[in-house]
């Protein structure tokens, strides 16, 4: 971690009815490898009265993982998909060409206090893959790679590195691993990772060449090897990364592209309502108004 290249603090976000700490995109840095896009939601405790309601919206040249720490959240898409997510289990949903998904408190936590606390991630798709059919896949968390070194407890979401694969289904080389510690432990992870790299802290601190850095900060690299630091007791860090693509990518609203074309012949299709619908599901999140600067 000597060749920590950027510190990203979180920044407030509203996405409608929920308030988020926003990671990525930043102004200086809009990637790391094919990660395009972090939200930190919560934790938030809900009311009786409180639900997550994001209704049906659209997405396209990119997937979707969702990653919950505590509470539930109900997914509907426009291929048919209803499925609870659950704390420990990954919902990945690959855009494509084009999908429409809803997000919502399950009917039977409405009416009750809840909580909700988790991660929203976009991977951008590979330039020949980013019109590809749309997807879906959830892992339970029995099916997520998980084992323990010199106390430290690993969990690989998705990718494949350290001599483990996740079974969720991705579309370029990248990792996302999970890191527990109830000790002080420091952690060398040699020449395993590949590409471009970040630490998010979600719990603890991490510490190297004599700084220490903390909860809600974002550590980009100059390099992968810099993945040899100390990990603080009851930490809890997300190392994520991959190749990176040799096209910029464009995004406008949940839409992400190698060409502006692209981002606009999906906003023309929101706009005419031909995207896809999510069965049971009416209504619909208008485009968001152009910004005037």
């Amino acid at each position: 971690m000597s060749n920590i290249d950027l510190i990203i603090e979180e920044r407030p976000a509203n996405i409608g009815n929920f308030m988020v700490g926003r990671l990525l995109p930043f102004r200086g840095k809009r990637m790391v490898g094919p990660f395009i896009f972090i939200d930190h939601m919560g934790p938030a405790t809900l009311s009786e009265s409180e639900n997550m309601d994001i209704g049906p919206h659209p997405h396209i040249g990119l997937s979707t993982l969702t990653y919950l720490f505590e509470g539930a959240m109900m997914h509907r898409d426009s291929l048919g998909t209803s499925v609870e997510i659950t704390p420990g289990q990954v919902n990945w949903m690959t855009a494509g060409s084009g999908i429409v998904h809803s997000e919502r408190t399950p009917d039977a936590l409405r009416g009750k206090p809840k909580t909700l606390h988790g991660l929203q991630i976009w991977v951008a798709l590979p330039d020949h893959l980013e019109e590809m059919q749309p997807e879906f896949f959830h892992a339970s968390e029995d099916a997520i790679p998980q084992w323990e070194t010199n106390g430290v407890h690993f969990k690989l979401i998705a990718g494949e590195t350290l001599g483990h694969k996740s079974p969720v289904p991705v579309y370029s080389p990248l990792y996302l691993i999970e890191l527990k510690s109830t000790t002080r432990q420091t952690i060398d992870l040699g020449n395993e990772l590949f590409g471009e790299s970040g630490i998010y802290i979600l719990e603890g601190a991490l510490e190297s060449d004599g700084h220490s850095f903390g909860p809600k900060q974002l550590l980009v690299s100059k390099e992968t090897k810099m993945c040899s630091f100390e990990l603080a007791e009851n930490a809890t860090i997300y190392i994520f990364g991959g190749e990176p693509f040799t096209k910029e990518r464009l995004i406008f609203w949940n839409f992400v592209a190698t060409t502006q074309t692209l981002i606009d012949q999906a906003k023309e299709r929101w706009i005419a309502q031909t995207f896809p619908k999510i069965p049971g599901e009416t209504g619909f999140i208008p485009l968001p108004e152009p910004r005037i600067s």
